[in-house]
């Protein structure tokens, strides 16, 4: 008995049924043509061994033996001269694309951290979608312990129409979670942002409060050793203001009894 994948199968029994009431003739229905997965290296153009694991990793992922995308011209600035590996890349089609498309869908998006949906945003207006994945580690072919250092890749889904809205409710209806409220999940995440600026705004006030409770503290020791500082000098000036007089008295007292003496 021959070998038939489960996604495939699904099409040509259920989407097809699902999707043919939009088209005049069956032969119009969308279908998907190929998957591409592509991955750059970046800095790690010229380690060999971090283009090998690129390479092989894909490889695991796909079942499909990677290629090495080779750069056409010399840039300068990234020390990259012509032929030198930039990615390494993959082209599905057949048995292969349904079932790395069904392994993606059940195994794959469940394990991305913060999975909220895919965001129906990434068609380019023929009929092709575009996703990135940030971390390869959520391929569970991919064992966290064998891993180097944590890359991304992009996975384009082709399919045979020019119409954003065919080839949407195509890869709705074989199975890829796009988000559902698109303007719940914006006014989500406007209110995080909001808590998260307000939360700021609070920490930021309150660190003006300390600074200026600490400001007139140290104003507040300032005032009083000044304070004391005056009290001080007005002692002293009082002190010698009283010298002064009692100084002045006993000269005056010295200066009647000569003159009571000269009279005498």
């Amino acid at each position: 008995m021959e070998y038939t994948p489960r996604l495939k199968k699904k099409y040509q029994t259920e989407v097809v049924n699902n999707l043919k009431g939009n088209y005049k003739s069956v032969m119009q229905v969308p279908k998907l043509v190929k998957i591409c997965l592509n991955q750059g290296i970046g800095s790690a153009s010229s380690d060999k061994k971090q283009i090998e694991a690129a390479q092989n990793e894909m490889t695991m992922i796909t079942g499909q033996k990677a290629v090495l995308t080779k750069s056409s011209k010399d840039i300068s600035n990234f020390k990259l001269r012509k032929g030198m590996p930039v990615g390494v890349r993959v082209t599905l089609r057949g048995d292969k694309m349904y079932e790395f498309l069904d392994r993606f869908v059940t195994s794959t998006l469940p394990r991305v951290r913060d999975f909220s949906g895919i965001p129906p945003k990434g068609f380019d207006g023929r009929g092709n979608y575009t996703m990135g994945i940030k971390e390869q580690i959520a391929f569970p072919e991919i064992s966290i312990d064998k891993i180097n250092k944590i890359t991304g890749m992009d996975i384009t889904f082709v399919t045979d129409t020019d119409s954003d809205e065919g080839a949407l409710a195509l890869l709705k209806e074989l199975g890829l979670p796009f988000q559902k409220h698109d303007d719940f999940e914006r006014q989500r995440k406007e209110q995080i942002e909001k808590a998260r600026k307000e939360k700021r705004r609070e920490a930021e006030e309150q660190a003006k409060l300390e600074a200026s409770n600490e400001e007139n503290s140290d104003g507040a020791e300032n005032a009083k050793e000044e304070s004391g500082t005056i009290e001080n000098v007005s002692e002293q000036e009082n002190n010698t203001s009283d010298t002064k007089e009692s100084e002045a008295k006993e000269n005056n007292q010295d200066l009647s009894e000569e003159a009571d003496k000269s009279e005498s």
